[in-house]
């Protein structure tokens, strides 16, 4: 009989990835867009400041995702090639180790030696991979697959503030037309106001999607991926302040 129960383990690769790229976008480009919104600047500066960030922070996330996802997949070949060479120089000794793993878990020792030599019989390797190393189909790490996902959702995520700023002239906000022509003083409120608040509501929902999909708790996702994104912006917005104070 197949097993037919459903379970999310299978999403832990792709999942980490997009999730941690969206966020990345959203935290990482608002933050970037409001820093140089408080500093005083025009709005041309801030969509050159803020695409120059989306590409090279999908850059970064593409390159960092599949350098470190690669070391992990040399960390795990390495392993294996040390398994099968451990099982050609010595089987019994392997069969004792998978043995002693299943009588921790709780199997009785007579029961715990067949196991061991009925899996190493149909797949030694596997079975030490498994059981031994914590290796599986689900868990592999696959660099390729980590790098396009978080490029894509983390150029996903930092497009969000740049299309704000794009419609924020056209926003019926009022007296927003006129704050457009000269972002200075206190009119850069309106703009840090309002790429702020839809970025947080993005992280909100994005922490809310990723925790239903991965079937962890909503309210702990939101709560977390919400705190990170105002003390992020936050800090990126008081140096922008005292940079534009500086250089004003």
């Amino acid at each position: 009989m197949r097993h037919t129960e459903l379970h999310r383990a299978h999403r832990i690769g792709w999942l980490r990835a997009a999730v941690l790229g969206a966020n990345d976008g959203i935290v990482s480009t608002s933050s970037l867009v409001i820093g140089v919104s408080a500093a005083h600047t025009d709005i041309h500066a801030i969509l050159v400041s803020g695409t120059a960030g989306l590409v090279a922070g999908a850059m970064s996330m593409a390159a960092g995702e599949y350098v470190s996802v690669s070391s992990q997949v040399d960390t795990e070949q390495a392993d294996l090639k040390r398994e099968e060479l451990e099982l050609a120089e010595n089987h019994p000794h392997e069969v004792n180790e998978l043995k002693a793993i299943y009588i921790d878990r709780g199997l009785e020792p007579e029961l715990a030696q067949q196991v061991a030599e009925q899996l190493m019989n149909h797949n030694a390797l596997a079975a030490h991979a498994r059981d031994e190393l914590g290796l599986t189909e689900i868990t592999t790490a696959r660099p390729l697959q980590a790098a396009l996902v978080s490029a894509m959702t983390f150029s996903l995520g930092a497009a969000l503030p740049l299309l704000m700023v794009l419609i924020f002239p056209y926003l019926p906000l009022a007296q927003v037309n006129q704050m457009i022509t000269d972002l200075t003083a206190s009119n850069i409120m309106p703009l840090i106001t309002t790429v702020g608040s839809i970025s947080l509501l993005s992280l909100m929902l994005l922490g809310g999607l990723s925790a239903l999909v991965g079937g962890a708790s909503v309210l702990t996702a939101i709560s977390r991926v919400t705190f990170w994104g105002i003390l992020s912006m936050g800090i990126t917005a008081s140096v922008g302040l005292i940079f534009g104070t500086v250089s004003g």
